[in-house]
């Protein structure tokens, strides 16, 4: 299966949400070494908004549902992260704009739009201790493969990789880089929440592939 559609990008949806609802006390815990430690909680409710206003959209496109998910994340969480993952999925929206099944090369395109607009928005590079030292490995990861499926894994494990390296990174943006030193050996919850995202998706995707063989 090389596309997909509405109903399985709802589904995509509710399997990132899933995931980070199961982790909502380990990100809490996370964020409560370098922030405010309501991380998980203020995530994990804004994408159960999510994917409950995602449910009841009649007949949406792919467009429709990630910008949903954007507006929800914006209003849900409020803040730096609301804006910075609402700008993770609103910048996804013009690239899809219009088809009705998104194949490799549209999820290419939405990623590095989505990459593009959280570097934009939060002023952040690799090596700052931040959602970008997963999220940019995982599309460059996404972008090197030709088989989906293979991009989803190999997303998964670059982001996963990306949000664990933040624990030797010292924070240059966002309320961590007040700790300097002291944040050494903390994992970025914005980077983890990130890592969670694609092992939803790929998850999400090997069982489907797996269930329609």
């Amino acid at each position: 299966m090389s596309e997909i559609g509405s109903d399985d990008l709802k589904a995509m949806l509710l399997a990132i949400a899933g995931r980070i609802a199961d982790s909502r006390e380990r990100l809490n815990r996370l964020d409560a070494a370098l922030g405010d430690g309501d991380h998980g909680a203020s995530i994990s409710a804004a994408f159960e908004k999510a994917a409950a206003e995602v449910d009841v959209l009649r007949d949406p496109l792919p467009s429709d549902i990630w910008l949903t998910t954007a507006q929800s994340l914006m209003n849900g969480m409020g803040g730096a992260s609301g804006a910075l993952f609402g700008t993770l999925f609103l910048k996804g929206v013009a690239p899809i704009h219009g088809k009705e099944r998104l194949n490799k090369a549209d999820f290419d395109e939405l990623w590095r739009a989505s990459l593009a607009g959280v570097k934009a928005r939060g002023k952040a590079v690799i090596g700052d201790k931040t959602m970008v030292d997963a999220l940019e490995p995982a599309v460059l990861a996404f972008a090197a493969k030709d088989n989906i499926a293979d991009a989803w894994a190999a997303a998964a494990e670059a982001a996963s990789y990306g949000a664990e390296s933040t624990r030797e990174l010292i924070a240059r943006q966002g309320r961590a880089r007040y700790l300097g030193q002291r944040g050494i050996g903390h994992q970025d919850p914005g980077a983890t929440t990130i890592a969670l995202m694609f092992e939803a998706l790929d998850s999400y995707w090997r069982e489907m592939t797996n269930g329609k063989t």
